[in-house]
């Protein structure tokens, strides 16, 4: 909305224009699709969390976590992410 209102020569605030979008509850949209990265299967149960969420080591090489959804695989004779 903002940018709207600018691209149309309306000189206003960026925080105001989020300040009244929020009392009245408006929500802007984006033209960007969001990447939807994995679908969860209600039939399958998650991994524990073994960590806790903490994730501050005592010593060096202690802890090792990854995000799975985001690490790229290797196409079979490849060096690039496979697609």
């Amino acid at each position: 909305m903002w940018e709207h209102l600018n691209r149309h020569g309306i000189t206003v605030a960026r925080c105001t224009v989020e300040r009244l979008m929020r009392a009245h509850g408006w929500r802007g949209i984006t033209r960007a699709r969001t990447v939807r990265t994995t679908t969860p299967d209600a039939a399958h149960t998650r991994a524990p969390d073994l960590v806790k969420g903490d994730f501050r080591a005592q010593r060096p090489g202690q802890l090792h976590v990854a995000d799975f959804t985001y690490v790229p695989l290797m196409a079979a004779g490849s060096a690039t992410p496979h697609s």
